[in-house]
């Protein structure tokens, strides 16, 4: 079991980038990781970090090293979460991170809460990019691809976007009916706050993508503002279902060019490779593969 903790220090010192922030996960002095790494590459006979008064980084033999001890862990993980869980009942606090239009994702949320009520939530909304592991994260909900191979991820659902515009827009402005007429009129873009670029309309014309320079009236780093903009006859704006149910099925905003839609939008959630799948993190994980899009049309 000592060398079993030596491999788990090496891990947390190699994701948190210093002895400091190793001990400070570990509840650690930063020279008791210090003398636990000095002693492993001592063992293993080569050296795992590269050392300056500034950063220290891995070597080729440490990012080797480094995967390797992630399967490990991960298997001695996954052994003993199957051997208890067939005496664990789903319990404890889950801290998920879900983005800004994760409220209106909170149907499904709230039902999870009725279903497992021995299971604390603690919900942090954001649209930037969090770092699960370092935060402390048990899942995270977004939208998007997976870069961080540090995280398993399960696919949640998928959706189509909607182009929509309020009647008094509409009325004044005209009816676009095919992409190239939103050349013409105020289009309120979304921008990705982890890149600072315009989110991209997904328009295709006969499976063809459709390259189409919009004007960009208005920009907003969270989705709330453009629904509001919208509403309220400032321009036409393209948004995931969910955050404009409401508002198309009242009259409040029309879905337009809905022929002309072709990319489809996928939710995923993800959790750290190296952390098993407890029992209250496989629950949630299922639940929300059934439930999150349980009423939303096929994209």
């Amino acid at each position: 079991m000592d060398r079993l903790g030596a491999l788990g220090i090496f891990v947390q010192t190699a994701e948190g980038g210093s002895f400091v922030a190793g001990a400070r996960r570990l509840g650690l002095s930063s020279s008791a990781v210090g003398k636990a790494i000095a002693r492993l590459e001592q063992d293993m006979g080569v050296r795992l970090f590269h050392r300056s008064t500034r950063s220290m980084t891995l070597t080729e033999e440490g990012s080797f090293f480094l995967d390797t001890c992630r399967r490990i862990i991960s298997e001695l993980d996954t052994a003993q979460a199957e051997l208890s869980k067939s005496h664990s009942a789903p319990r404890g606090h889950l801290r998920v991170s879900l983005p800004i239009a994760g409220m209106l994702l909170m149907p499904a949320i709230s039902a999870f809460m009725r279903t497992y009520p021995d299971i604390t939530l603690d919900l942090d909304f954001t649209d930037r990019l969090v770092d699960v592991i370092e935060e402390g994260f048990d899942a995270v909900i977004r939208t998007g691809d997976v870069r961080d191979t540090r995280l398993m991820s399960r696919k949640l659902g998928t959706f189509r976007f909607r182009i929509v515009a309020s009647p008094d827009y509409l009325k004044a402005e005209g009816t676009p009916l095919a992409p190239e007429d939103l050349l013409r009129h105020k289009c309120l873009h979304h921008r990705y706050p982890s890149t600072g670029r315009l989110e991209p309309w997904p328009l295709k014309r006969n499976g063809e993508d459709l390259r189409l320079a919009l004007p960009t009236t208005t920009i907003a780093s969270t989705i709330e503002p453009l629904i509001h903009l919208a509403e309220n006859g400032f321009g036409i704006t393209c948004l995931p279902p969910f955050a404009v149910r409401t508002q198309i099925a009242e009259g409040r905003l029309l879905s337009l060019l809905e022929d002309y839609i072709g990319e489809t939008g996928i939710f995923r959630v993800l959790w750290p490779t190296s952390r098993y799948m407890s029992p209250k993190i496989r629950v949630f994980v299922d639940f929300m593969a059934a439930n999150l899009f349980s009423n939303e049309p096929a994209a």
